[in-house]
């Protein structure tokens, strides 16, 4: 048999911050038992350090991955996750956004043309993809998240935006993936409000195909205690999937402290979807899915070659100024600039030069003599 595959093992890794990509046997669910030759293939964003953002290294790894997984004959479906229990990925890592690309426009732009290239990677992997959200997805975790076929979704994890309060805009999937899941006024909020929203509300709201209960107390699972999770309408706005808020919601996170976190209902569900495409014609299968992708897709390719020569020359400007916000919060205490000094100068039309910069960028907490 020719081998297909265009990668080489040296993209993937072990130790964070990687790519890791593993074959899992394929198990009968009725039985118990693994079936011989048949596998998913495991697609891990392994950085829990920095919550799963992914480096330019590892982006590299995942496209590699689903190159791989796609190419793969044994392979059933790809299940695409974060390491750890926090998050399945905050999207690009900010540390090295502000420490190497901030300022630099033609470089982000051969970044994002690899960006770029792990969605595509994704959307035209001819297997099945779930995406495992175990915890946060927001930014361009969230981005890449949607570009993935379904969503199985622990109940602690959150969705969201944060490309307009940190110097980007959602343009790697989001405004064109959003307005097909979500109704137009959700999508436009969802994206640019940089809320967080539960898994319960994105459930509801249609965005992802299922919630699984991961919290135990004792040896009982438990629904997430800061989501109202029953569903009803109070003065007529829904509730089911907002967060509680004030002292309900403080007592909710202690609540949680005292729980273990147990992701085996998670990928029991995951295992069942596997199990369903499993006794499905491949071929049909990959022709309806790819069918569905379209439409996704059409967008996508309509805007990103715009979306990464705007995104690029935005890293001398607005970037520059939010990654590096973001990036110096330890030694600021602030995570974002001055908005009202910054609105202030350029209604002034002052230059966007270093005093600007410096006007705007939080400064330094001040140390103590002591």
């Amino acid at each position: 048999m020719k081998n297909h595959d265009l990668w080489k093992d040296e993209l993937f890794g072990t130790e964070p911050p990687c790519t890791t990509y593993e074959l899992r046997p394929l198990i009968d669910p009725t039985t118990g038992k693994v079936v011989e030759g048949l596998y998913s293939a495991w697609i891990i964003l392994n950085n829990p350090a920095q919550l799963n953002s992914y480096t330019t290294q590892m982006v590299k790894g995942v496209i590699a991955g689903f190159s791989r997984a796609s190419m793969d004959r044994s392979v059933v479906s790809v299940v695409f996750t974060g390491a750890g229990d926090r998050a399945f990925c905050t999207g690009g890592n900010t540390k090295e956004y502000a420490e190497y690309y901030a300022g630099r426009p033609s470089e982000y732009g051969f970044y994002m043309d690899l960006f770029n290239g792990m969605v595509d990677a994704i959307l035209n992997c001819k297997k099945p993809v779930i995406c495992r959200s175990q915890g946060i997805r927001v930014a361009g975790g969230q981005e890449i998240g949607m570009a993935t076929d379904l969503t199985i979704s622990a109940d602690t994890a959150v969705y969201g935006q944060a490309g307009p309060r940190h110097g980007s805009a959602p343009d790697g999937g989001s405004t064109d993936f959003l307005p097909w899941m979500l109704s137009i006024e959700d999508a436009m909020w969802n994206c640019i409000s940089c809320e967080l929203w539960s898994a319960y509300k994105m459930k509801r709201l249609g965005m992802i195909s299922k919630v699984v209960p991961v919290l135990k107390k004792g040896e009982e699972f438990i629904r997430n205690p800061t989501v109202h999770t029953e569903k009803y309408v109070l003065d007529g706005e829904i509730i089911y999937g907002e967060f509680l808020v004030g002292q309900a919601f403080k007592e909710a996170r202690e609540l949680m402290k005292s729980c273990t976190t147990d992701f085996s209902l998670l990928d029991k569900s995951i295992d069942e979807i596997i199990w369903s495409f499993t006794n499905l014609f491949p071929g049909c299968l990959m022709k309806s899915i790819d069918g569905i992708r379209m439409k996704k897709k059409f967008f996508w390719d309509q805007t990103k070659l715009a979306n990464r020569h705007w995104l690029s020359v935005n890293m001398t400007t607005e970037a520059l100024l939010g990654f590096r916000a973001f990036n110096e919060r330890k030694e600021t205490g602030k995570d974002v600039i001055d908005f009202i000094k910054y609105r202030q100068l350029l209604a002034d039309a002052h230059q966007f030069d270093q005093d600007l910069i410096e006007a705007v960028l939080p400064k330094p907490k001040e140390r103590s003599n002591e």
